[in-house]
């Protein structure tokens, strides 16, 4: 087999082949550079079967990154070039830094707002409508597709799958084509929005200069039709399958504990800073993320010394603690992000940053944008982050940098965030529903709707090329 045909079949297994640094040493033909493909796909299999196995999936792309770096090291080392692979590996770290203190400020908030029951009060809200099962589909389908722009898909997820369980009861029918519309609504929602996605994130953050302008927060709202497209299409089709039932209304009271509301409106804030710093300032946005995580700090310490005698004694009943409870402690939250996600993501830049380093770039590129041709490209990064992780399907396209229009880089956007739906296992939020509705909704099940799926995801990409024209000459 020769050498072409080899690679061009590892970018199918593997499409999260990175971008070769400015390096002396091409190693693509060297053992190293074969055992670090192997060490990769080794984790990377792991990573797929943590449905299974149980085994976090930040676990095996960490130990592979470590195993990957240390090969590099030792071949350079062995030739007198010991600072490049060091300059390299500050390089993958800083790219690290700046997403993973951004997404860590995104997370803490939304468990602030979780903590002061701001989900859990939408959720009961819901509950009490007492709708029926399609009117239900349609409303948690469309505020999947809404919150997710400003929470993460995953978070709004789950809130919607518990809405739907807590009404369903047992008609299993119903739990498995609301699960698949809301995977599908909260995917599409994040596409279109910096902050519903890591990998919208990860290309506002990168500041891709085209030949139409740059790819800058406001531009990713050219994607909101055919995002909205990509889902409402399999849900037309899908709510003729719903039962026409209407579930008994269930009791249910909560409220929203005292600084909710402010906290939500310190979310927007902090957004608006972000999106400032980085438009009119030139300041990458985790400076304006981290300046809204202060926001939240000073309004902790505002709760904590205004809070009432029977809010301490509420609080000291419910924790078992004698004495003097914290009322609202900013670093519990950050203790709840999701950290297996954010080392994930470590390991998953650090792994695709050494094979880039190694020289795979220059094959990759070539296979995919040049004689793929740039559409074809993108709409393949779609379907393959249904089977690998999205993170490092984007990770690689943008390590690769190739010459494309803005209308490109919109499109590889969009297909990479809503790909993921064609499969269960395809995007977080469909393995974490999975996990909360078990034997309700499962992975042949969403697979019976692949098609009808498929056909949203086709109908999403055609708008997108009609609507967005002039957007790729």
């Amino acid at each position: 087999m020769s050498k072409k045909i080899f690679f061009s079949l590892a970018i199918l297994l593997l499409p999260s082949l990175g971008r070769a640094s400015e390096h002396s040493l091409d190693l693509t033909d060297h053992w190293a550079g074969y055992l670090a493909l192997m060490v990769f796909l080794g984790a990377y299999l792991l990573v797929m079967a943590e449905e299974f196995t149980h085994l976090r999936k930040s676990k095996p792309v960490i130990i592979a990154a470590g195993i990957i770096w240390t090969v590099i090291a030792w071949v350079y080392h062995s030739q007198g070039l010991p600072h490049e692979v060091e300059h390299a590996i500050r390089h993958n770290l800083l790219e690290y830094a700046e997403l993973m203190l951004f997404l860590l400020v995104a997370m803490t908030y939304i468990n602030a707002m979780e903590e002061r029951l701001v989900f859990e009060n939408l959720r009961i809200w819901l509950v009490r409508k007492g709708l029926g099962f399609r009117a239900l589909f349609w409303i948690t389908g469309l505020l999947a597709f809404f919150i997710s722009p400003v929470a993460d898909n995953l978070t709004t997820a789950l809130l919607m799958c518990a809405v739907v369980l807590a009404v369903a009861g047992d008609n299993h029918r119903f739990v498995l084509l609301a699960c698949i519309n809301i995977v599908v609504a909260a995917n599409a929602g994040g596409a279109f929005s910096p902050f519903g996605d890591i990998t919208t994130l990860m290309v506002w953050q990168k500041n891709i200069q085209t030949a139409q302008g740059p790819v800058d927060f406001w531009t990713f709202f050219h994607l909101f039709l055919p995002s909205l497209v990509n889902w409402l299409v399999p849900a037309a089709i899908m709510a003729l399958a719903v039962p026409r039932e209407k579930p008994a209304p269930v009791q249910a009271s909560s409220g929203m504990l005292r600084g909710a509301k402010r906290i939500i409106s310190l979310f927007l804030l902090t957004i608006v800073t972000a999106v400032s710093f980085h438009n009119f300032l030139d300041i990458p946005p985790v400076i304006g993320m981290m300046t809204g995580l202060g926001y939240l700090q000073f309004f902790g310490y505002y709760l904590k010394k205004t809070r009432t005698a029977e809010e301490s004694q509420a609080l000291a009943e419910e924790s078992g603690h004698i004495g003097d409870p914290v009322a609202f402690d900013v670093f519990t939250k950050v203790a709840g992000a999701e950290w297996d996600t954010l080392l994930f993501f470590y390991g998953v830049v650090m792994c695709v940053g050494g094979l880039g380093f190694i020289g795979y770039l220059t094959i990759a590129s070539e296979v995919m944008y040049l004689q793929w041709g740039a559409d074809t490209a993108n709409i393949a990064v779609g379907l393959m982050s249904a089977i690998v992780d999205n993170i490092p399907v984007m990770f690689a396209v943008l390590t690769m940098m190739p010459d494309m229009s803005l209308g490109d880089w919109l499109l590889v956007t969009m297909t990479a965030g809503v790909g993921g739906s064609l499969l269960s296992i395809g995007s977080a939020a469909g393995v974490a529903l999975m996990g909360q509705a078990r034997g309700k909704y499962t992975f042949f099940g969403h697979l019976k709707w692949a098609p009808v799926i498929a056909l949203g995801y086709a109908a999403a990409i055609a708008l997108h090329f009609w609507l967005n024209s002039a957007l790729f000459s």
